[in-house]
């Protein structure tokens, strides 16, 4: 049996083409895809830059999906057919030195779907049922598809240490930015602070529990900070560029953390002032992938206490899904996911 499906042959080259619905194995669950989000790390693969982990060509792409169980080997048992559900991409080995010292995000030897494994822009997939997860009766596929990037959200809340109280600077108003903002008022923050150029953003970001919004473009941040804040405990940065890292240690309070969770080129550098650090004994760290965040991130979606539809700006049908990666309109309006099935 044929799919259409989106190949990366090469560095801004590719195409949606016929592909063969790969077998399914006695463990192995087939998934009728009805969405996959578009990520950055699919937009850096896309131009060569690689993903999370090495990628080679030809790839089906995509990570971020959901869809509905379509047949299942002999001895799966923990989903049925019509089963809506959706798939945590990294599938660890279990064996390595990381993933037996609670590290797996670190995994020696990782099945990354999407990434070193075809992914979820395709009609179909195959994957084995420990990477399946199933939503309750009535839930809807496009949140379902969020699930991926909520758990690596979480997973960078949770290295934030935020508590009750707390005041954060969340920068960027993209997709993530807008669900750290919303985790941060979950996990207790007072004050939150969204600093983002695009207007719509902005507005939306108030909508979504932000109580301050700053063009950086036009305001001073550290003037606004200093009029509005005693001191910020936690800066979450989104965007991915060396000066808006450099922005978020440099707004950073006392005893802070800064989140570097946005996905830089491999080949940038930031230049840190440690004297900087030092003085504000500052955390600095990063987020990698999902370890051990998947089942809290679908009770989140199941709860209804965090919108994810309305960071989703541009739904796609495969056939017309190239454009997506060579038009950046697309990446500047928010998050972009492609319709796989009806």
């Amino acid at each position: 049996m044929n799919m259409r499906a989106l190949v990366y042959h090469s560095p801004q080259n590719i195409s949606v083409e016929d592909v063969k619905v790969p077998e399914v194995g006695e463990k192995d669950v087939l998934i009728k895809i009805k969405y996959c989000g578009v990520c950055g790390t699919d937009i850096h693969i896309y131009n060569g830059d690689g993903g999370a982990f090495e990628v080679t060509p030809p790839l089906i792409m995509g990570h971020e999906f959901s869809g509905t169980v379509e047949q299942v080997g002999s001895q799966v048992k923990k989903v049925n057919i019509g089963d809506v559900v959706t798939v945590d991409p990294n599938n660890m080995c279990g064996e390595c030195y990381y993933c037996k010292n609670a590290m797996e995000q670190f995994c020696e030897n990782v099945i990354g779907i999407g990434t070193t494994f075809d992914g979820g822009f395709a009609q179909y997939i195959v994957v084995t049922e420990k990477q399946v997860f199933k939503f309750k009766e009535g839930m809807d596929a496009l949140t379902a598809a969020m699930t991926e990037p909520v758990s690596c959200c979480l997973h960078g809340i949770d290295l934030c240490n935020i508590k009750l109280g707390d005041e954060v600077l969340v920068i960027g108003g993209g997709p993530i930015g807008l669900m750290m903002l919303q985790m941060a008022k979950m996990a207790g923050a007072s004050k939150i602070i969204l600093s983002e150029p695009v207007e719509e953003k902005r507005e939306l970001a108030l909508k979504l529990g932000a109580d301050i919004t700053i063009n950086p473009l036009e305001e001073d941040i550290e003037a606004v900070i200093k009029a509005n804040c005693k001191n910020i405990n936690a800066v979450i940065e989104c965007v991915g560029k060396v000066h808006t890292i450099d922005s978020a240690i440099k707004c950073a309070g006392k005893g802070a953390t800064v989140m570097m969770f946005g996905l830089t080129g491999p080949d940038e550098a930031l230049h840190v002032k440690p004297d900087i650090v030092f003085k504000k004994e500052l955390k600095l760290t990063s987020s990698f992938i999902n370890p051990y965040t998947f089942e809290r991130s679908i009770a989140i979606l199941e709860s209804g206490k965090l919108n994810v539809r309305d960071t989703i700006t541009d739904i796609v049908e495969l056939e017309e899904c190239v454009k997506v990666f060579e038009d950046d309109k697309y990446r500047r309006s928010g998050k972009v996911v492609i319709k796989l099935n009806d």
